[in-house]
């Protein structure tokens, strides 16, 4: 694939993964539109990527259809669109302790958010283009306080594989990391984070824990492999064996 031809919207692209594949696919050329809520942590994510005319960026809450709705109607042409977002602020918790508030989040941004970017954006996909959402671990190895978190990366799994055969032949596929080492991390161990995941690199047979750069490079094969569609790609260093 010609990256330098390519279209390329990354919803959460201004932190972690989304990050990550944004400044990959603009070093090989791609023009790339990144996305999410707050204009601040965007424009800190320009400086960053230190992209000119081939980098935008677009403030939208994807669990808000009138917001999806209207940045769709403010692109002319796209090839490929990710989602890396997810709100998981007060949702690991154990039973007794879950707030629907919280709850209701994580269903925003990672199944709403993504069957909203699938109804207004598949339009403007060509027959090559691809959709990539990011799922997880828990939905496989899922923990106490994880409950929320565990049933929503295996919804949204659901939701790829009927998206694959309703908007063929645009691909759509979804990446499944392990524990990665990016700002959510805050949200879930607090001061703890470099413990928690210190202790989970001894465990897995990958000998540490994954970094953005993995994730975004598992979603870059997806959106440049033509024959690959209705997939969950494990980036998860063997977290699933242990």
């Amino acid at each position: 694939m010609d990256m330098e031809k390519q279209r390329i919207l990354v919803v959460g692209g201004s932190s972690g993964m989304g990050l990550a594949l944004a400044s990959r696919c603009l070093e090989e050329g791609a023009h790339v539109i990144i996305a999410g809520r707050g204009q601040a942590k965007l424009s800190a994510a320009r400086e960053e990527l230190g992209r000119g005319d081939t980098l935008e960026t677009a403030v939208v809450d994807i669990g808000r259809e009138d917001e999806v709705a209207a940045l769709f109607e403010r692109i002319s042409r796209l090839d490929h669109i990710v989602s890396t977002a997810a709100d998981i602020e007060g949702a690991y918790r154990l039973l007794p302790e879950i707030k629907l508030s919280a709850a209701q989040k994580v269903v925003e941004s990672k199944f709403y958010g993504p069957l909203l970017l699938a109804k207004h954006g598949a339009p403007k996909l060509p027959p090559s283009g691809s959709l990539t959402f990011v799922s997880g671990i828990a939905a496989y190895r899922p923990a106490a306080r994880g409950a929320v978190v565990a049933a929503v990366n295996a919804a949204l799994e659901g939701l790829v594989r009927a998206l694959a055969v309703e908007l063929a032949p645009i691909r759509v596929n979804a990446v499944s990391p392990g524990w990665v080492d990016t700002p959510i991390w805050e949200f879930v161990a607090g001061d703890r984070k470099a413990q928690t995941l210190a202790a989970m690199a001894e465990r897995l047979p990958a000998g540490r824990v994954g970094r953005p750069e993995d994730i975004a490079d598992a979603i870059r094969f997806l959106i440049g492999n033509g024959f690959t569609t209705g997939e969950t790609i494990h980036v998860e260093g063997g977290h699933r064996l242990v």
